[in-house]
């Protein structure tokens, strides 16, 4: 079967035609002027899924620890006991920044940290439940699948039993992080600590199940190839067809400056401005399961985001208010983007920008 040329895949995907990952890998190495149809095509496909909208959540990030029993190729925020710099906040700071959380008005928490070598099940439930106190009516978007079966094998439990003990002390919905790429030979280069693909699926397909939602993303531009990428979005709409627990895709740039793959030679500078054009606009014609694709201002800076917006994006992320992982890496200007310039961003290109919740309902005012 010969794939037909870019402008007739285009017309057929925005005609209901499901594109395949073979399909996805052309779309993915459009160049030249091919690069603003894909985006064109994207950008009509986010017109008929959301309208004219761009969203945002005003939310914290609550980073707890950067001690971590791995050292993932791709990430400068770790540290090992005994660095200078390792901290590890205890519960009364936890609780000092969610009474700060509710202080900004935010709808949701974020907490993501290393796999610190003394946590266990009780550490990461107490962690929510320190945060579910102080601040009842706020979100709380936590974990991921990686410290979920890190928590698991630390206390003797199975992930589901994790999941449950999580969801009982608080916690709202599951972060979609630890994914990177779903390609096992990527991982063992840049996250042989990591737990595998198919785990990985797992625990997001058990999370589904018990009734947590969770985002879905990819951490692209290193050492993975475009058929990668593909794969894991065929991965991720799988899941997506049997579940619909995604509530939105985030693909995160890599982000490589201060990175161990990147200094050891293992990984490109990041992506180009025309991959990470390209990745949001496939993500949006292929994920045609998942409505909301999310343009990462933290990873690709406040202009490329924007331009995000026009190639298939419709959200705009968090206000964050405290970031440190992308900043580790490298990424410049991470703590906080205020909505008054995402208003700029989105009516610059005449649309509007509406307050979301984490789970995409949207806000008053």
């Amino acid at each position: 079967m010969t794939t037909p040329p870019l402008r007739e895949l285009l017309d057929d995907a925005l005609g209901g035609h499901r594109l395949t990952e073979e399909e996805a890998v052309l779309l993915m190495k459009t160049h030249d002027r091919g690069v603003f149809l894909v985006a064109a095509a994207a950008d009509a496909a986010r017109e008929r899924a959301v309208g004219d909208r761009v969203t945002y959540v005003r939310n914290q990030n609550i980073n707890v620890t950067n001690l971590c029993v791995n050292a993932c190729g791709f990430c400068g925020f770790s540290r090992k006991p005994g660095d200078a710099d390792a901290f590890c906040h205890d519960e009364a700071a936890v609780r000092a920044k969610a009474r700060a959380a509710v202080s900004r008005s935010v709808t949701e928490v974020c907490t993501v940290s290393g796999l610190h070598p003394d946590f266990n099940a009780q550490s990461y439930v107490d962690i929510i439940s320190w945060i579910r106190d102080e601040a009842p009516a706020v979100h709380i978007h936590a974990s991921n699948p990686m410290e979920v079966a890190y928590a698991a094998k630390k206390s003797g439990l199975s992930t589901r039993e994790v999941l449950e003990r999580m969801a009982a002390a608080g916690l709202s919905t599951l972060c979609g992080t630890a994914a990177e790429v779903l390609a096992d030979p990527v991982r063992r280069v840049i996250c042989p600590g990591k737990i595998d693909t198919a785990t990985w699926v797992r625990i997001i397909r058990e999370a589904h199940d018990l009734g947590i939602r969770s985002t879905a993303t990819i951490m692209y531009g290193h050492c993975e190839s475009v058929e990668d990428r593909a794969r894991h979005l065929g991965i991720l709409r799988e899941i997506q067809d049997d579940t619909g627990g995604f509530t939105e895709f985030v693909p995160l740039s890599f982000v490589h400056q201060n990175t161990p793959l990147y200094r050891a030679g293992l990984a490109r500078p990041g992506a180009t401005g025309r991959e990470d054009i390209l990745m949001v606009a496939a993500s949006r014609l292929f994920l045609d399961n998942v409505r909301n694709i999310q343009a990462s201002w933290v990873k690709l800076g406040p202009k490329m985001a924007q331009m995000m917006l026009l190639s298939g994006a419709n959200d705009l992320g968090g206000t964050m208010f405290e970031e440190s992982i992308s900043r580790s890496a490298g990424a410049l200007n991470t703590d906080y983007l205020d909505p008054s310039d995402m208003r700029r961003m989105a009516e610059d290109l005449g649309r509007r920008l509406m307050q979301r919740t984490t789970t995409y309902d949207l806000l008053p005012g």
